[in-house]
Formats: structure tokens, C-alpha cells, sequence
């Protein structure tokens, strides 16, 4: 039977088969897909072929192959810095969730995770949280921030769960689609969802006053059915995000800012850096560019990960 996994727990896989019905599964033997050093062989998302099979009174579901992946979202592991962290496969569009203040999101973490989704060609659209609790100082920095990202193309949507400011935006962008919402612990990502789809009721936990960081609630990845044809897929709260094999001289091409003024650079393979006659410097010193996104790509060219500044947990530890 062919099917889709829905939640992963390491070692369990709860799949949707084509007929609607759920089976909870195991993996039959080792998973080596090629090209990738994963921790997590199946992820959430991933469309598997799989048997039943009697063990004892249960029936199990054993997952023989994984079919070949769209797309995925991917991060480096915490212990295994060799390998990475499959986060969800198979993704239409992702939200990533940004918020001001309470926690904080830096455009550090904004500009790697969009690095990766625009290399893996996963549409992404920013959500700025949270706008109903904002003062004038942080409502103009929402602004800044939009500026910065819409002039090079990204969606941008401000939303209040609490509000029901612009859900109906999003419900609209999401139709007909596997959505994944994405962002720091605390950033209101279940009440965001729970909002969009009340059925639902995942947990949902204040911020701590003494860390003022998200007190965790969701463990694992998980996706979901929506009463208004689209998916979505839950994920626990993100502290860091490593790029993951991208090669320095392919790196501007993720930014689409830098993409478009490469051509005009002296060098066909200008990193940007200290070569003469480079277009993309050339447009910083005039402001047509923003410097937190050049910072933002001078920390991934030097292969310096952002957990180095943030701390970045196991996902095992980890609830939103």
C-alpha cells in the first residue's frame, strides 16, 4: 500500500494510506537514502509503500520503501554534526513565524532558514506575530523588517491569533496545500494554528518570565488534516538553524538581492567579499541592499553555525 506519514516519534511512524485509514508502523530494516547522512531515516510528509503484518494481536504496518521526495527542510544535528535533521519532506509552503519581541526572532535566523527553503524551492511566507500586543518602537521595526523582505520578493502577512487579524489570509494562501509553520519556541505557532483550525487543540504554554523563551509543548513533528482541503504539519520550536551543503560559491544565489547583481560583478565567481568592480558591494555602500542580510550571508560563508550565539536543542528535548 502506498501512503503518507503523518507523525514520526524515532521509532514509530503513524501513516495515512490511500483509503484514509491510519496504521501505526515500523521501518523493515536500515534506510540509507543516497546523498544523505540523515538521523532520522522517515520523516513527516515522506510517501512510503508498506505491508500489514500480524504481530500478535496487533496489526503493524512495515514500511519497505520511501518514494522520492519533492522537497524537504532539512537541519544540521546537535550531536552529529556530520549529519542532519530531516524536519518535514514534501512541503507546498512554509510559514515562518517572527515575532518582535517575547521572544525575539533576528534576522540571522530569518536569513538561514530562507537560504534553505528557497535552495530546496520551498515557497515561504513571513508571518509577523503577535501585532495586537506591539508598541509604536516595535510596530515600526515589523515595518523595517517587511521592507527589507518584500523588496526581494517574499510574502509578508501580519497576523493576530488572539485578534483574528488576517487568518482568513492565511487559510487562503494555505488551500489545497502541505503547509509547515516554523519558528522559535514561543512565537505563538500552536495558538496561530489552533486559531486557524479550533478542532485541533495542540497544547499551548505562556511565555516563562524568568527566560522570557517558549515553554515547549509540541515533541514531535506531526501533520494534520484541515476542515478546508489543506494539510498542515506541526513542528517543534526551533532555537538555531545550520545551513546544510551549500557550497560557498552557490550561497549568493540564495539571495535573490544577490542574484540578480552578480551578473554585473567583475567576476563570474565574486564572492562578495574584497574583489574589485563588485556590483553587490557597490550596492551596499548606496543602501539599495540591506547590511543585516550581507552580515547574515558574511556568517554562513565563513561556515559560522548561529548556534555559536543561540543555543540549539535536541528536538527529542524539545516541545513548542
Amino acid at each position: 500500500m502506498t501512503g503518507i506519514v503523518y507523525k514520526s516519534t524515532g521509532s514509530w511512524y503513524l501513516v495515512k494510506s490511500e483509503n484514509g485509514n491510519f496504521h501505526k508502523c515500523k521501518i523493515q530494516g536500515k534506510f540509507r537514502i543516497k546523498g544523505i547522512k540523515s538521523t532520522n531515516p522517515i520523516a513527516v510528509g515522506d510517501k512510503v509503500l508498506f505491508f500489514l503484518e500480524k504481530i500478535g494481536d496487533e496489526e503493524i504496518g512495515i514500511i519497505k520503501i520511501i518514494l522520492d521526495r519533492q522537497n524537504f527542510i532539512a537541519r544540521k544535528s546537535v550531536n552529529l554534526s556530520k549529519q542532519i535533521q530531516i524536519i518535514a519532506s514534501n512541503i507546498d509552503v512554509v510559514f515562518l513565524l517572527v515575532t518582535i519581541d517575547n521572544p525575539p526572532t533576528f534576522t540571522t535566523f530569518i536569513d538561514r532558514f530562507l537560504v534553505t527553503t528557497r535552495a530546496y524551492r520551498i515557497d515561504t511566507v513571513l508571518v509577523f506575530n503577535k501585532i495586537d500586543i506591539y508598541e509604536i518602537e516595535q510596530r515600526d521595526e515589523i515595518l523595517y523588517l517587511k521592507d527589507i523582505y518584500e523588496a526581494i520578493g517574499y510574502q509578508c502577512v501580519e497576523v493576530s491569533a488572539t485578534q483574528n487579524t488576517n487568518i482568513d489570509k492565511i487559510k487562503e494562501i494555505m488551500f489545497g496545500k502541505t503547509a509547515m509553520f516554523v519558528g522559535h519556541s514561543g512565537v505563538g505557532k500552536s495558538t496561530l494554528v489552533n486559531t486557524i483550525e479550533p478542532t485541533l487543540h495542540l497544547k499551548t504554554k505562556q511565555i516563562s518570565e524568568q527566560s522570557k523563551q517558549g515553554q515547549h509543548t509540541t515533541t514531535f513533528a506531526e501533520m494534520f488534516d484541515l476542515s478546508f482541503n489543506a494539510r498542515i504539519i506541526d513542528t517543534p520550536g526551533i532555537k538555531g538553524f545550520g545551513i546544510v551543503d551549500i557550497d560557498k560559491y552557490e550561497l549568493n544565489d540564495y539571495f535573490p538581492e544577490f542574484f540578480e547583481l552578480k551578473k554585473f560583478c567583475k567576476f563570474n565567481n565574486c564572492l562578495h567579499l574584497k574583489e574589485p568592480n563588485c556590483a553587490v558591494k557597490q550596492a551596499l555602500e548606496e543602501e539599495k541592499i540591506s547590511w543585516s542580510r550581507y552580515k547574515s550571508y558574511l556568517q554562513i560563508l565563513d561556515g559560522e553555525d548561529e548556534s555559536e550565539h543561540y543555543r540549539t536543542d535536541s528536538w527529542e528535548e524539545e516541545e513548542d
